[in-house]
């Protein structure tokens, strides 16, 4: 039995994080014919969207998309993004958040700290210490 992607939740705690926190949140979004966003601000396949309260109305944050309605240009959009397509959401004071990397099955988030392996455990240094009787 498969479970529910743990993507929209993670989605879902980072814009806590950043509400709670007074920062902005920034859903980085990979643009495909799923995608709903104004077209003329979309760069290389890609769009950054503000999650703010202030810059956004009726967010409906769901397990399979995440809509709402925003202004670009002073003119209102409304907004549909497959969960699939979220790319990562961070703060925008501090760049703080979550990438998602690979395939909807196979999603390691990313803290920024490296690559996708675990960090090796290295040997331990040899002591200068020395037994004195």
């Amino acid at each position: 039995m498969s479970g529910l992607s743990t993507k929209p939740y993670l989605i879902r705690a980072i814009y806590d994080w950043c509400a709670e926190s007074g920062f902005t949140p920034y859903l980085a979004v990979r643009v495909d014919g799923q995608t709903r966003v104004p077209p003329a601000y979309v760069k290389d396949g890609e769009i950054v969207l503000n999650l703010g309260m202030d810059a956004v109305r009726n967010l409906h944050m769901g397990n399979d998309e995440i809509t709402f309605g925003g202004r670009f240009g002073g003119v209102p959009h409304e907004i549909m993004v497959p969960i699939a397509a979220v790319i990562g959401i961070f703060a925008k004071e501090n760049g703080k958040g979550l990438v998602f990397q690979g395939q909807e099955s196979e999603l390691t988030p990313q803290n920024g700290d490296g690559g996708d392996k675990p960090p090796q455990p290295t040997a331990p240094a040899k002591s200068h210490l020395r037994v004195v009787k």
